[in-house]
């Protein structure tokens, strides 16, 4: 089967800083994987690369068989690819259904009418009827990560090809309370199940519960490499001294503790 992405010895530095060594990173279609790994060790620098709005040092990433070359803008991608931030990076100065709209009011030409009807359904389907007048300052900050969710499920129904495929999501759950990161833990699942959605996604993430609940594969960066991969199954089981230490939070093991 051809991935939907795949990145073949990925590399990337900030100044004399090695971020990414060499990675190599397969996405198939429907799939669920996490990201995961010390704070660090270029997780998001992966995300950034994979949406197109980072260039790679070294190496290839290919978009459903095509190889890409430059940012996202240089040339179309076979493929929508959405991203959640981790900030929910909304406009503050806009209402709520004008963030969600705002790709459709800017490339599109549909009426404002039928924009308003396409917003009014992602909210919908992110559990957020009825707000779209309000701004952002007005929100929780589970209701922004909503927002946001439904703003990197927005198609234009004229071209289906627009339609996000794969959703980049990175810390979703960053900054929320257990109950609040609970309900943006099932909406990745119901978004990822549902018409309309996105049925292949990318998870950034420290947090034990969001590893668990939302991803089916996990790769491990450290030192800037894939060190570990495996099914979340197999979490519990593995003798990778790296993940064992993760998710024991224990300060004694070969992660280096910067204090």
């Amino acid at each position: 089967m051809t991935p939907l992405i795949e990145l073949k010895g990925v590399s990337k530095s900030f100044g004399g800083n090695v971020i990414l060594d060499q990675v190599d990173l397969t996405i198939y279609r429907g799939e669920a994987l996490a990201v995961i790994g010390p704070s660090g060790t270029g997780k998001s620098t992966i995300l950034r690369i994979i949406a197109g709005l980072l260039v790679a040092d070294a190496g290839e990433i290919y978009v459903q068989g095509q190889r890409r070359i430059g940012l996202i803008e240089d040339a179309r991608d076979p493929i929508g690819i959405g991203m959640v931030f981790q900030q929910a990076a909304l406009f503050d100065s806009l209402t709520v259904e004008e963030n969600v709209g705002f790709l459709l009011y800017q490339h599109s030409r549909l009426s404002h009418k039928r924009i308003r009807e396409l917003v009014r359904k992602r909210l919908e389907m992110v559990g957020l009827s009825g707000i779209g007048d309000r701004y952002p300052a007005e929100l929780s900050g589970g209701m922004r990560k909503r927002v946001s969710f439904a703003r990197a499920i927005m198609s234009n129904p004229d071209n289906p090809k627009d339609s996000p495929e794969v959703l980049l999501y990175d810390e979703p759950t960053a900054g929320l309370d257990p109950i609040a990161s609970t309900v943006i833990e099932d909406l990745v699942r119901q978004l990822q199940q549902a018409n309309g959605g996105c049925g292949s996604y990318v998870m950034v993430t420290h947090q034990d519960s969001t590893i668990r609940r939302t991803a089916d594969r996990v790769v491990f960066l450290y030192n800037g490499k894939v060190q570990w991969q495996g099914k979340v199954s197999e979490i519990d089981t593995t003798d990778n001294p790296l993940v064992r230490q993760f998710f024991s939070a224990s300060t004694s093991g070969p992660i280096q503790v910067i204090g």
